[in-house]
């Protein structure tokens, strides 16, 4: 029986059982917050949260069909193609980001792979953004072995590339890769020695079960994922998902806090969607196990709040930026 005692009590595990899940789900919310607030303070400083950055280096003509993306040349949503961008653009985004306190750097492609000498100008980047002491990240699409490779060559930190929805539900959103697919992909990564930043999206017209075996698979990789990002739909006009249904914002926490449960030394990052989050929704998340943010105006092609109204948020609730001045004091 899957209780809150055992819960706090057990080792960290990668062979959760969908019936262990969907319990964990059913909890009542106060149990469920405080089991995912107990592991959150037994692994990181609960007040601080980490911040990231993200630039979309090449934007629009993607060739998938996944049913959320406004950069899919299979919709009509507005998003005018563009071309890779230049290293030195790139970097000075990136002086931007560092200078407003982000921690990592974040470059999206609108690729369903990388072609060669594409990936050799991205590794360019990867070697210029850390030269300016940031952390980074890229999510390309689909990598082989030897292009996961290079990018480990290149110094590259986390590779982010995204489950999406539960096996079950993932033929109703995507048709032109497979599930398999990206678990390869994530293989590829973590066998090149890369740290893997993998999560999902709720809101896409899953039920509960949908949400509770995302995060299963998720959890049940060895390693866990470093980074999970838990997005919130953000509804795109010309998208098939354009008129889903909100999720409502206890679900939402609910999904962040068992996410917590089963990956307890993972950053949750509270990723896509903010903008349609109340203050004291994105309050609970925090309390429920997020401690990673987007910080910045857009994420790829989508809005994101203000830079100045995250911190001021973080600074209501007594929270920082993880690595600031402030939390080495508090050491």
């Amino acid at each position: 029986m899957t209780t809150v005692s055992s819960v706090l009590e057990q080792p960290i595990r990668s062979d959760w059982s969908s019936e262990e899940v969907r319990t964990l789900f059913d909890w009542p919310f106060p149990d469920l917050i405080f089991a995912a607030q107990s592991l959150h303070r037994r692994h990181f400083d609960p007040a601080a949260v980490q911040i990231s950055t993200l630039l979309s280096i090449k934007t629009g003509g993607c060739p998938e069909d996944c049913a959320y993306c406004p950069q899919s040349v299979h919709f009509d949503t507005g998003v005018e193609r563009q071309k890779l961008m230049d290293l030195e653009t790139v970097l000075a985004a990136a002086r931007r980001a560092r200078e407003s306190g982000a921690t990592r750097f974040c470059m999206g492609a609108a690729w369903r792979t990388p072609r060669a000498r594409d990936l050799e100008r991205v590794g360019e980047m990867v070697r210029g953004v850390r030269e300016l002491g940031l952390e980074t990240c890229v999510t390309l699409g689909m990598l082989e072995a030897q292009q996961a490779d290079y990018l480990a060559e290149c110094g590259l930190d986390y590779y982010n590339h995204n489950l999406d929805t539960s096996p079950e539900y993932y033929r109703e959103i995507i048709s032109t890769r497979t599930y398999q697919d990206r678990l390869d992909t994530l293989a590829h990564v973590r066998e090149a020695g890369i740290k893997v930043c993998c999560g999902g999206i709720v809101g896409m017209g899953e039920g509960s079960a949908d949400r509770a075996e995302l995060l299963r698979a998720l959890a049940n990789l060895s390693p866990h994922p470093e980074s999970v990002p838990i997005n919130q739909l953000v509804r795109v006009e010309g998208t098939p998902l354009d008129a889903a249904e909100a999720v409502d914002p206890l679900d939402f926490v609910r999904v962040i806090a068992v996410a917590r449960i089963l990956m307890p030394r993972s950053h949750v990052r509270l990723s896509a969607g903010r903008t349609a989050m109340s203050s004291e929704m994105q309050a609970l998340c925090f309390l429920a196990g997020a401690n990673s943010i987007f910080y910045g105006e857009r994420l790829l092609t989508t809005p994101n709040p203000e830079g100045d109204s995250d911190l001021a948020l973080l600074g209501r609730l007594g929270m920082r930026p993880e690595g600031d001045a402030a939390e080495a004091a508090s050491r």
